[in-house]
């Protein structure tokens, strides 16, 4: 930690004979002295570090481990090179705070800068923000940006992720947006709802793609009605995808936005992940956030700054139309450098890989009594099934035999199950799979 310490004991006190003032006591003269810390906080006693260590792993050894995973719905499983870990632990990287002084972060703003041009390489926009805080994050944003005096609904598809839908609906509750749902229709998007719901008041349209059900829409006719209405199209994606599927902007899209996990982070149960945000150049003003650009300094050579963000989000709060004042740096410079060591050709292999063993998987599941797809139509690495016996009982199975199940669906799909494939499962783990499920529905 000794290179963590900003400065020495000697160099604070003639910091402090700088300003004339003798000890931080008196700097602190101003605090009352009923809410300053007393003597030493209450903490329990050192331990030698092999205790410490023991004790770590054994609470680390309570979490439950799953060799296999076949569950996604929003979160997935991806091969991280081991270069990428490797470079973002850097010290000079995981200490990195907002880069306002460019004289002396040309190092982080030049990898904000990196990972915005891979981003737009990935979606085919013209120009990509910094990153917000996750893909809902992201998706309600986007909303929010289409916002205009007359327009003032935003339409999203029920085969968005539940979760996005729920994130663009508490964001749009403060600031007098509407969020009307397009119905879904055997698992894709209504379109004849859609063309119905169009208005000259529509802001936007949000498709997610592939949808939550894993299902892979027809997006391009949702491109060309939202536009008809003169309202701004934006599509949800899962940047793996895109290395096999047609990007953002061959669709007609106006933004494009997406959880960017999938790009060498780790499960971490949870987080922290990124949002990733990319737009037209006609909207390039309205995006949230921060954008880095290159330029040139006094000597002519190649350098960074903060090109745009929005002041009103610092200094004029009441006008803002975003709160987002920052971004996920340390888990954009992951995405990018897990895109450089893939490159295009490695980023397809995982996409094609996830894919056909996907398909693989749904069709053994298939085979077994009480297994099948619910909805027709392509799909990536994602799928839905029906369950034969009690979903719980049969994901119990599973998880006693080290593998995590697909997903449970609610509501009007109780009962069926969301199932995902990604390189990372070899066809011996979804035989192994297959087997549990058929002696377990045996029973």
């Amino acid at each position: 930690m000794g290179t963590y310490v900003p400065n020495t004991r000697e160099e604070q006190q003639e910091m402090l004979r700088e300003i004339g003032v003798h000890d931080l006591q008196e700097l602190f003269h101003a605090i009352p002295r009923e809410v300053c810390l007393d003597g030493p906080l209450k903490l329990p006693s050192g331990l030698p570090e092999l205790s410490v260590y023991r004790k770590m792993s054994g609470l680390a050894g309570r979490n439950k481990v799953f060799q296999s995973i076949f569950r996604g719905a929003g979160a997935y499983r991806h091969y991280i090179p081991s270069i990428v870990k490797q470079i973002t632990s850097k010290e000079e990287f995981v200490t990195a705070y907002t880069p306002y002084q460019a004289e002396i972060s040309q190092g982080i703003l030049q990898s904000i800068f990196e990972y915005q041009t891979m981003i737009c390489e990935l979606t085919g926009m013209d120009v990509s923000n910094a990153s917000v805080y996750d893909g809902a994050t992201a998706a309600a944003e986007a909303v929010i940006m289409c916002k205009e005096r007359k327009r003032t609904k935003a339409l999203v598809s029920e085969t968005v992720h539940p979760e996005t839908i729920q994130t663009i609906q508490t964001y749009c509750s403060g600031t007098d947006m509407e969020v009307i749902l397009v119905p879904a229709k055997e698992g894709h998007t209504d379109m004849e709802a859609l063309q119905q719901l169009l208005d000259e008041e529509t802001a936007s349209v949000l498709l997610q793609q592939p949808n939550y059900y894993g299902i892979l829409e027809d997006a391009e006719p949702a491109g060309i009605l939202t536009h008809e209405k003169d309202a701004k199209f934006i599509m949800a994606c899962n940047p793996i995808s895109l290395g096999l599927l047609k990007a953002p902007s061959e669709y007609g899209a106006d933004i494009a936005v997406g959880e960017g996990q999938p790009l060498g982070i780790p499960l971490s149960y949870g987080g922290p992940y990124l949002g990733f945000m990319a737009s037209t150049e006609k909207l390039m003003r309205r995006l949230p956030g921060r954008i880095v650009g290159e330029t040139k300094d006094t000597r002519g050579e190649r350098a960074f700054v903060l090109t745009l963000q929005a002041r009103e989000q610092h200094i004029r709060r009441e006008k803002a139309s975003s709160n987002i004042c920052s971004n996920q740096a340390l888990c954009a410079m992951t995405a990018a450098v897990y895109l450089d060591a893939m490159g295009a050709r490695g980023l397809r292999q995982a996409a094609e890989s996830s894919m056909s063993k996907a398909h693989y998987l749904a069709g053994e599941l298939c085979k077994l009594p009480g297994f099948a797809l619910v909805y027709p139509g392509e799909f990536f690495h994602e799928f839905v099934t029906t369950c034969r016996g009690n979903v719980d009982k049969v994901l119990r199975a599973l998880e006693d035999r080290g593998i995590l199940g697909g997903y449970p669906l609610s509501g009007k799909d109780a009962g069926h199950l969301l199932w995902c494939a990604t390189e990372m499962n070899t066809k011996e783990e979804m035989d192994t799979l297959v087997s549990i499920l058929e002696e377990v529905t045996r029973a």
